[in-house]
Parts: C-alpha cells; structure tokens; sequence
C-alpha cells in the first residue's frame, strides 16, 4: 500500500467456481496448444491430476499414485529414493506458467499445481494477460521442452543454477555467462549471449589471502573466495570475472591495468586469519580505475570445526549482500555522480539504477524522468532485462499512484504487465524481473499469483533484502502479519539504508497490537524519502499517544499527497489492504483528526 512494490486495481470479482466442463475444455485447450512446452509424459501427468480431482479422488494425489500411474514404477516405489515425481512436477509447473505468460494469456481460467502438492487449482483469470509487444515478440517465443533426461537442479543448491563467471587470462577472455537453472515458475532460459547480457558493473574477485600458517587459513581463504563468487551470482546485473590460477600474482594485483585493458570496475578482495578459536575475514571493495577503498568489512566468528562449512558460508554470504543488493555497496557507488560512460550499455544500466533510487520514494518529480530513461534503455537495448522489468515498474506507479491521471488504471495495469512479461520472457531467472511481475500481479488482484513469484525470486536469491521485503509486504498486506513482519524486518536487517516502505507494514502491525509509541518510531523512520502513506501512519501514532502537533503536522503533509488524501479508503484498497486493515486505519485518522482538532 504504502510507498511499496505491491497492491490491488480492485476488490477480486466474486463468482462461481469453474464448472467440471469448464476445466475439462481448459486441460484440452492446454494440452493440444503447441506453446506447452511439456513432454509428452509431463502432459500425460496433467491429465492424470486434473481428471483424478474431477473424479472426486483428489486426496490420492500422493506421490506414490502418480508413479505408479502415470511414470510405470511398480509397488516397490520410494520416493526418497526415486525422484521422478517431484523433478516432473516441478518442470510442469514451470511449462503451464511459461503458457499462461504466453499463449494462454487469453484462456478463461487458469490451472495450476501449487508448490508441495499435486492436487491441481483452477481459477478463472478475471481478463487476459496482455501479450508483449510485437517488436519484441519474436524474444518470448516459449523455449523447447528439455529432453526427458534432462536433470534437476536444486536453486537452493546452485544458486542461479549453471551460470559461471568470465575468467581473465591473459587478454580478458569473457566466457559467454548461462543462466540455466531449473525454475519453479516460468520456462527454462539462458542469459542472453549479445551485449545486452553484460550491461551491469564489471567485477572481479581476487582470491583471499590466508593470513598465518596452516592448512586451515589456506583452505577457508580458498572456500570463502569460492562461496563468494556463488552468493555475488545470484546477483544478476554484474559481470563477474575469476581470475585463473596460471595468471601471474602481480598481474592480479594490478587494478589499474585490469580497469585500463580489461574494463574492470571493481576489484574485491581480502584475508582470512584463523586460530585455535577465532576465524577473522577482512573484506574490501576498490575502484579498479583509481585504487581507492570503497568498502571495507571485518567479520569476527567462533571457530567450531562441527560448524566451519557453515561459517565460511555465511560470511560469504554477508559479504555479498552489502555489496550486491540493490541499495548496496556497488549501485550506491555508480550513483553517486560518476560520469556516464559513452557505451549505451552502461547508460541503460544507470538508467536502472536512478529507477532504484526513484524507488526510495517514488515522488512524482523524479517519475518522468526516470520513465523517460528506461524506454530509452529498452529501446538501445531490447535483451536487458532489468531495463523492461523497472519499466513495468514505472508503469505500475503511472496507475497506482495516478501519475498519468486518474482514468485508465486497467490499461496502465495491462502496460506494466506487458513490459515485465518481457523481462521475464528474456530471463526466466530474473530476479528483478519476478518482482517486478510479483508486484504488477498482485495489483491487479491476483494475489496467490503474486505470492508464488515473490517466493521464486526469494528462493533464487536469498541474499537480495529487497526481494525479501517484497515477499514480506505482500503477505503483511494481505493479512498475514505473522509470516510476513519477521521476513520485513529480516530484510531492513539487511539493508544498509533500507527504503521507508519497508516499514510501512511493521508500522500497521505495531498499531494494530497496540504499539503505539513504537509505531510512531518506525512510522518517522519510514518518512525520511517523503510520502503520504508514512504522515499517514505518523498522523495515527500521534492520535493514538495524545500528540496534538505531531498528529496536526502529519495530516498537514498528508494533504498534499494526491490520491491519498481524496480517498484514504480507496487508496488503501487499490493497494490490496484488507478489509481489517483499511477499517483500523480509517478509524486510526478520525481520532487523529479529533485530536489535532481538539487542541
């Protein structure tokens, strides 16, 4: 609601369920469409789900009924040790949401299997998916089905799945970067090869330095430099370079010659020292062009060797999320007035970036602007895929915030759709690009939608603060408090200088239970980029402890906030509140009204 990535274009349209004909002609629809991408034994266990539910037998639907029915195992079937369901399940959720993304965007309903079961849903789509644009038609033609062999990979365990970074040698010699993971909600893809796959910052990772004697300093300076490069992965919009083993020590040290001949940014490196009880990381970010210290970060933790994989892994992980997420250490850096390069690439990359900062505080000032930017940078680089996903963004915000007026919210909708969509379609793993269609599905009510992309971009990067956040608010503004505000406040943990509308929902929870001092804390917290929805919460705060001024001063700035301040109620709606939240909020502002009146 509030300043965030998420909300509502209208109360969901009440009406009957889908009827047995109705799912039957939507599985034969589904199933005689060239664009599903599944075998012919993925389509043979849609079938089989959808006709057991329809028979009445949907609590079969166990995993042992579907081999044995569907893939031929015989009784001695072990799930644990045979996998083949829960693989193929995976892949056909993927094919039937990469067809609904696709050609089934105009289907009346939609089927589904939802995560960690088998029983399928069926839910009428309220109107059609908006096709991409034809420009760019051709990029979101639906990959081929893997073949039948084709092997699952874990993204808890591989992160962004087969995705390598370039390695230097010699002249730089960048290997072609593949995104190949197996992915829960859209089609199999890869990272485009042209230059539209490498428009973010070049980084380089140096190999930590063991500090001491000892087998020990050698292999966690080597471990944590390994697990570093995976965490900094799953951050899509760099370009990431290893260093080979062969290359020469004082040729690695050099930054200034990796920046001049190679068109390296930044160089990370550091030092692990580790003694009978302690293990100390040393970590730092440079500018490859000018040597000078960007970041630096020392990380303290109790040795237990029961424990040390685990150790090297956090602080790995630590280390990447302050310099990859997006209001970290890198991004912060490109924005801070560095000169824009003459490469386009670069530009549309920092066009991206002033869309995160715009995103602090989505102020109408900066809006056009940061619009005019991205369709610039969509249309000099058509495969950049953070560029579509921050324009279906911006899109959204025409809408929901009324920047382009007050009519065509269904159509602003539609056009933020299409342009994430087309993020998507050129990278399925995206992070960006799931929350960016997350965030423009649940506005347009679809809310279990939105939830399950959420989850896929958490799920591929646990490290990004923001996705978490998103993740979050979505389930907070539904309703639930209780899953939701530990993953918001995980994610402001997390974050160096975390946006306000991170803590809009904590506030609200903090109001609800009765908090009211400490909301007002989080709620002044949370205006600090300005916006009406953090006077809003500051205004009710003060009502609440008896602060006439405070209470005055915020309805005051609450005033200017356009739709806001026409229509609380209404605006609360559109961005997907519930009805217990909107009705606590509304009263929350007549008492503060009183009590700015009364004094």
């Amino acid at each position: 609601m509030v300043q965030s990535p998420s909300l509502a274009a209208r109360e969901p349209v009440t009406r009957q369920p889908p009827t047995e004909n109705d799912i039957s002609a939507e599985l034969e629809r589904v199933l005689s469409s060239p664009h599903l991408g599944a075998s012919e034994r993925r389509r043979a266990f849609l079938r089989y789900v959808v006709e057991e539910s329809l028979a009445g037998r949907a609590d079969r639907l166990k995993g042992y009924c579907v081999a044995v029915a569907v893939f031929g195992r015989d009784e001695t079937f072990d799930p644990q040790a045979d996998p083949v369901v829960r693989l193929e399940a995976r892949r056909l959720r993927r094919d039937l949401d990469s067809y609904y993304v696709g050609a089934g965007s105009n289907d009346p309903l939609r089927i589904s299997i939802p995560k960690g079961s088998y029983v399928p849903h069926f839910d009428w789509l309220d109107g059609p998916y908006p096709h991409p644009v034809d420009a760019v038609a051709a990029i979101t033609a639906v990959p081929p089905p893997e073949p039948e062999t084709a092997q699952a990979v874990s993204p808890v365990e591989s992160g962004t799945g087969n995705r390598r970074p370039y390695v230097l040698a010699g002249a730089l010699l960048a290997v072609a970067v593949i995104v190949a993971a197996t992915v829960w909600h859209f089609a199999i893809g890869s990272r485009t090869s042209g230059p539209e796959a490498s428009l973010g910052p070049a980084v380089i990772v140096r190999p930590f330095e063991p500090m001491g004697d000892g087998d020990e300093n050698r292999y966690l300076a080597a471990g944590i430099s390994e697990d570093l490069v995976g965490n900094l992965m799953r951050f899509p919009s760099f370009r990431l370079y290893i260093p080979p083993p062969a290359l020469d020590k004082a040729e690695i040290a050099d930054s200034g010659r990796l920046a001049r001949e190679f068109g390296i940014g930044y160089v990370i490196d550091g030092s692990v020292r580790a003694d009978a009880a302690t293990i100390r990381v040393a970590a730092q970010l440079l500018d490859a062009r000018s040597g000078q210290v960007l970041w630096t970060g020392v990380y303290d933790r109790p040795l237990e060797p029961e424990a040390l994989i685990g150790v090297q892994s956090d602080l790995a992980e630590e280390i990447a999320t302050a310099l990859g997420q997006p209001y970290g250490v890198v991004n912060t850096d490109l924005m801070a007035g560095r000169p824009a390069p003459a490469v386009s690439h670069m530009q549309s990359y920092l066009c991206v970036l002033r869309a995160y900062a715009y995103r602090r505080g989505f102020t109408r000032q900066e809006f056009d602007p940061v619009l005019t930017c991205l369709e610039a940078a969509v249309r000099r680089d058509p495969g950049f895929a953070d560029a579509w996903a921050m324009l279906g963004w911006l899109r959204l915000d025409a809408g929901r915030y009324e920047f382009a007026g007050s009519d065509g919210l269904k159509e602003a909708y539609a056009r933020a759709y299409q342009a994430a969509a087309q993020a998507v379609a050129l990278e399925p793993d995206n992070t960006l690009a799931l929350k960016a269609l997350s965030s423009i599905t649940h506005y347009m009510g679809r809310f279990e939608e939105a939830e399950r992309l959420a989850r896929r971009a958490v799920e591929l990067n646990p490290n990004d603060p923001d996705a978490l956040a998103q993740l979050g608010w979505r389930l907070a503004v539904r309703g639930r408090f209780e899953e939701g505000i530990p993953v918001l406040r995980h994610a402001i943990e997390r974050t160096a200088n975390p946006p306000g509308w991170y803590f809009h929902l904590v506030a609200i929870d903090l109001y609800l239970n009765g908090s009211a001092d400490e909301m007002l804390r989080v709620a002044e917290r949370s205006a600090v980029n300005g916006s009406g929805i953090s006077q809003a919460l500051i205004a009710i705060a003060a009502g609440e402890t008896g602060d006439a001024d405070t209470a005055r001063q915020a309805l005051d700035a609450m005033a200017a906030s356009g739709p806001l301040a026409r229509d609380p109620a209404a605006y609360l709606r559109r961005h997907g509140a519930t009805q217990e939240i909107v009705a606590a909020l509304m009263a929350g502002l007549d008492k503060a009204r009183r009590i700015a009146a009364a004094h």
